[in-house]
């Protein structure tokens, strides 16, 4: 379904906003003015929580690509993930292979809207927040959600990310 704010955002947003749709999401994508490349500007954009912005990582596990929906407020602990997560050595992917992954440039990655499913663990931190916000396929836009809402759009995992 098209609206004069759904035509009115960037391609790639256009794309989440539409698997949004399909999956019965009711939040919808804002394009904001400030940049949401990183939890801190997105945060301060958003007036919330660093923690309540999950952000959308990509790294390799033996060659393959995996996704990981981290809060805002802490760093990924990848030797404890994989081990918890039962996977090989994780290692952040390069802007090319990002792309190549998502179809998404980083700073914007959503959670979906990609070529292919990827494997996908949700951060347990995210739990702790009634709505998170995640990116919507650009640096500058976004969506709202919850923690269950991204394990049913990812079929994710839930798991702790840190140490």
């Amino acid at each position: 379904m098209s609206s004069p704010q759904h035509d009115a955002l960037p391609t790639r947003s256009r794309q989440v906003a539409a698997c949004l749709a399909e999956a019965g999401v009711p939040g919808q994508v804002r394009e904001l003015a400030e940049s949401t490349r990183t939890a801190a500007e997105a945060a301060a954009a958003l007036g919330c929580d660093v923690g309540a912005i999950a952000n959308s990582l990509v790294f390799l596990s033996d060659n393959e690509p995996v996704l990981v929906l981290t809060s805002g407020r802490h760093k990924v602990d990848t030797d404890a993930l994989a081990a918890r997560w039962g996977r090989g050595r994780l290692r952040r992917a390069s802007a090319e292979q990002v792309r190549e992954a998502t179809g998404q440039a980083i700073g914007g990655v959503a959670p979906v809207g990609h070529p292919g499913q990827l494997p996908t663990v949700v951060d347990e931190a995210l739990t702790d927040y009634p709505q998170i916000w995640a990116a919507a396929g650009t640096p500058r836009t976004v969506f709202p959600t919850t923690a269950s809402e991204l394990l049913r759009l990812t079929n994710g995992t839930l798991l702790a990310v840190t140490s």
